[in-house]
């Protein structure tokens, strides 16, 4: 009798230790919500290509949360790591559009000096 309810508490104390050993993935979580500011900073939800992406990161991040809320840290690691990528992805988006908004912008500079230069050597 001794036996099988010292077999049974061990056993219950083992899986309730395994579901309780995964810590919360506070750094994680730290390091999306860092991403989503970045991207937030350099304009990434007024872009619309980067739109989306920072969208997701939102969601996910969100969705983390409700899951460490629950006790599913392991599960919230993984969408905290989803969430940090679509963050990344959105900041490089936005990069993306603000260099070729630069390139643009430099072609069309050189190429208004370079009509300023033909048509004033002309005359």
């Amino acid at each position: 009798m001794k036996r099988t309810l010292f077999s049974m508490l061990g056993v219950t104390l083992l899986t309730s230790g395994c579901s309780a050993s995964f810590p919360p993935p506070t750094q994680k979580l730290a390091d999306a919500e860092s991403a989503q500011r970045s991207a937030r900073e350099l304009g990434a939800d007024k872009k619309t290509a980067a739109q989306l992406n920072l969208k997701l990161a939102d969601e996910e991040v969100e969705a983390a949360k409700a899951q460490m809320k629950a006790g599913d840290n392991k599960r919230a690691e993984y969408i905290l790591l989803r969430a940090k990528a679509d963050a990344e992805l959105a900041l490089s988006l936005a990069r993306e559009h603000d260099a070729k908004t630069e390139a643009a912008k430099a072609v069309e500079s050189s190429t208004s000096k370079q009509n300023a230069k033909t048509n004033g050597a002309g005359q």
